[in-house]
């Protein structure tokens, strides 16, 4: 699959995608889910046999159980055919600025529903994992905040202007990249000093020398990071020597540009879902397109989103 074109992806029969969707889940073999033993047959109708047997469907030596190579994923228990998730994972994986679900619907042929969830359980392979270890080098730390125009909002709505910004009205994320290597990025309830300490602490090694802008979410960092560089934005200063948030600010810009060009609204509770995906596509932004849908499909292992669960309320 890692050489594969959508155009290619777009012709395939179910059977050869279900034979590619093994090939990459399963390299030497199918596997189990259910117990995990990598002996496993086929099962094919016995020739004296009047009841079919559904292609793609194996047993395992261990446990007796019958699985396919959809159980286990964000995939399981789905109607939609595999071929047509080959494509929703290309999609997702090639569009840099995101697609929406109107358009995978009316690319793929499916409901709008249908193309939602897809959308949303795709986002769930693509959780971030756990760094291999803490960034060290360069790491760039920076905060953003995604929700509407101070214009567009209803006039009951503003938030004043000496108040600076409204996390009554926006949601903040807070993003650390190692410079040419991993990004990191979360949705916060809230950006404070000591919030942005812990997590720094978490993911930052000590040698690392840290680039920030000049606000006090920073302060706290200089007792733990001896190695901390500023650039003052408020003072239009954007570069300084080897101190800048660019590499943030880039990506920032193409979050930003995702949620109001390709989706037009994103709801916090589907927020971390959205950063993830924009980080999953970074973070492998040295692969081809169809190298990075082979990781996303795999990545799809473990996993299962239920419907219930994207579409329940969050309480407040």
């Amino acid at each position: 699959m890692n050489n594969i074109t959508f155009k290619q992806l777009r012709n395939l029969t179910e059977n050869q995608a279900r034979e590619m969707l093994e090939a990459v889940r399963w390299p030497n073999g199918a596997v189990c889910p259910h117990c995990g033993n990598t002996e496993a047959y086929k099962l094919t109708a016995k020739p004296d046999s009047k009841k079919a047997v559904r292609n793609g469907v194996y047993k395992c030596k261990a446990c007796r159980k019958q699985f396919t190579v959809t159980v286990g994923t964000v995939m399981e228990r789905s109607r939609i055919k595999i071929a047509d998730w080959l494509m929703g994972f290309y999609l997702v994986c090639s569009s840099k600025k995101g697609i929406s679900a109107h358009q995978l619907h009316r690319t793929l042929g499916i409901s709008y529903e249908s193309a939602w969830f897809m959308e949303h359980r795709i986002r769930f392979a693509m959780t971030q994992e756990p760094l291999n270890g803490k960034l060290t080098g360069t790491v760039e730390l920076d905060e953003t905040y995604i929700g509407g125009l101070e214009k567009n909002k209803h006039a009951d709505k503003h938030t004043p202007k000496n108040q600076g910004r409204s996390e009554k009205t926006k949601t903040p994320v807070f993003a650390l990249v190692e410079r040419g290597g991993e990004l990191h990025a979360r949705k916060m309830l809230g950006v404070y000093n000591d919030k942005i300490r812990d997590v720094v602490r978490a993911h930052v090694d000590h040698s690392a020398t840290l680039m920030t802008d000049e606000s006090n979410l920073y302060k706290l960092l200089d007792k733990e990071y001896p190695n901390h560089q500023v650039v003052n934005h408020g003072k239009h200063e954007y570069v300084n020597g080897n101190a800048y948030t660019n590499t943030l600010e880039g990506w920032f810009a193409l979050l930003k540009r995702g949620v109001t060009g390709t989706f037009h609204h994103v709801s916090e509770q589907h927020l971390d879902r959205y950063v993830d995906e924009f980080a999953f596509r970074y973070n492998r932004r040295d692969v081809s397109d169809a190298e990075r849908t082979a990781m996303a499909v795999k990545a799809s292992g473990g996993k299962r989103l239920l419907y219930k669960e994207p579409i329940k309320k969050v309480a407040s």
